[in-house]
């Protein structure tokens, strides 16, 4: 699709957007991260030095909270890719801005539990933010639609490892601060999920195309933070995030969500889509037995 009609997507599309944004408000219910932090615990490191020693949580929850946190830090590079694809629409905007003002709380949230409760060492953590935010995030989504669906999938894909995560730290304070977090993702998957429904319904060829590559190239906005790849297995052997949740819990609910199988009139173009589309669970499942295999874990 040309520019142009993009931008004419995003109006024909505006109403039902401003609907979602208006449902968004009356369903999500603000918190305050400073009623969910154990304050009590804190104590000066100038003084008291962070050692290993003192963590009260596994390596694998921290390296999982920590994952999640620099995740988190990087809102100003996906807030300023949304902004760059909805031009003037003031609708998308206003959503943008809402969206990043609440999420801006999620990093205060977790950065204030980790250094609180010293499970993090917070001078790598600061250099792991610095190198994370200095090297920034693009998801390579070309177009609107892209966008969208990027986030769709991100948001839930979010909403499921900070709950695994908050799981496995065996911390009720550290469950609950994580649950927060992750009922707020889902708010927001709610939104972007409504989006792209709507573009389905307007332009189903061009939002199949879209569903397709984003399912395909899909990657987690961490893979640019130090050490991703060895956070990201550990995450993955402990059940937090891998390639058959990802399965399980984004993209066979995300193909059932948008009603793929059943969308009609298609061209033999997009029904091509529309099959491979369908098509791409068996692949990343058998992609998630192997992965499973080399590294030595049991699926559950």
């Amino acid at each position: 699709m040309p520019v142009e009609e993009h931008y004419e997507l995003l109006d024909a599309v505006t109403p039902a957007v401003r609907k979602l944004i208006d449902e968004h408000k009356g369903r999500r219910e603000h918190w305050y991260a400073h009623e969910l932090v154990p304050w009590e615990k804190g104590r000066n490191y100038r003084e008291e030095p962070w050692d290993e020693s003192q963590c009260t949580i596994s390596p694998e929850a921290r390296t999982s909270l920590v994952l999640n946190l620099l995740t988190e830090d990087n809102l100003p590079y996906y807030h300023s890719e949304i902004e760059s694809h909805v031009g003037g629409n003031e609708t998308f905007k206003e959503w943008n801005h809402l969206w990043t003002a609440e999420e801006g709380q999620h990093a205060i949230a977790i950065r204030s539990y980790l250094l609180t409760t010293r499970n993090a060492d917070p001078v790598e953590l600061e250099n792991d933010r610095l190198a994370t935010m200095t090297k920034g995030f693009h998801s390579g989504a070309p177009d609107p639609i892209n966008v969208f669906v990027y986030t769709a999938a991100q948001e839930l894909a979010t909403r499921v490892s900070h709950r695994n995560a908050g799981k496995i730290t065996d911390d009720p304070v550290a469950y609950e601060l994580m649950s927060r977090i992750a009922v707020d993702e889902n708010h927001h998957f709610m939104f972007y999920r409504g989006v792209v429904q709507a573009m389905l319904e307007q332009e189903p060829a061009a939002t199949l195309e879209a569903i397709y590559q984003q399912f395909k190239t899909f990657q987690m906005p961490g893979v640019a933070m130090p050490h991703f790849l060895r956070r990201a297995v550990e995450m993955a052997k402990a059940g937090v995030y891998n390639l058959r949740i990802h399965h399980d819990r984004v993209v066979v609910p995300l193909i059932r969500d948008w009603g793929i199988e059943r969308i009609t009139g298609l061209s033999a173009q997009a029904q091509e889509l529309q099959e491979q589309i369908m098509g791409f669970p068996r692949t990343l499942l058998r992609q998630a037995e192997l992965f499973e295999r080399r590294i030595g874990v049991s699926a559950t």
